[in-house]
Order: C-alpha cells, then structure tokens, then sequence
C-alpha cells in the first residue's frame, strides 16, 4: 500500500486512495494512530481518518475556541455592570 506522507503544520499527515484503504484498513487505522491519514477519492479528500484520543483532543479544541468567542461576546455586550457583592448575594453565597 503506498501511502504519500505530507507535512503539515507541526504534524505529519498520509494521504491514501479510497482502493488502498479497503485493501489495508488495519494498517490505515494503525497509521492513525500517530498521525492523520486523509483518504482520497478521484484526486479528492473524501475522509480522514484520527485515533480516538486526537479526535478529542480537537474536540475539546473546538469547545475552547466556542468558550472563548462566547465569553468575548458577553464582555461585548453593552449595559449596566453588576457588583460582585450583589451577585454573590443573589446566588446566597454571601
């Protein structure tokens, strides 16, 4: 099975065609196992293939970003502040 090794970023990645991964799936799912493997399909990416652990490592990557623009957005938004004192007495933690 010849898979094309490529850089990207600070990751290697392989690129397979769609006939080499039906022929050698396992090795194709033990190859992502350190790095990502993109399989293609008439010259085109049609999937990409990731070990467990990676996939929720961009999971929780993503979720971050999502925290982040979300926290963002609410410091943006405009209107009156709200003392610390008086919110830890509305949540009866004062």
């Amino acid at each position: 099975m010849y898979m094309n090794p490529v850089r990207m970023y600070n990751s290697t990645m392989s690129i397979v065609s769609v006939a080499d991964a039906r022929k050698h799936l396992s090795d194709v799912i033990a190859r992502s196992k350190s790095e990502a493997v993109f399989i293609e399909r008439r010259g085109q990416r049609a999937a990409v293939v990731v070990s467990p652990e990676q996939y929720e490592r961009m999971l929780e990557a993503v979720e971050d970003v999502e925290d982040v623009a979300a926290f963002d957005e609410a410091v943006a938004e405009e209107g009156p502040s709200i003392p610390w004192a008086q919110v830890k007495a509305d949540l009866g933690w004062a």
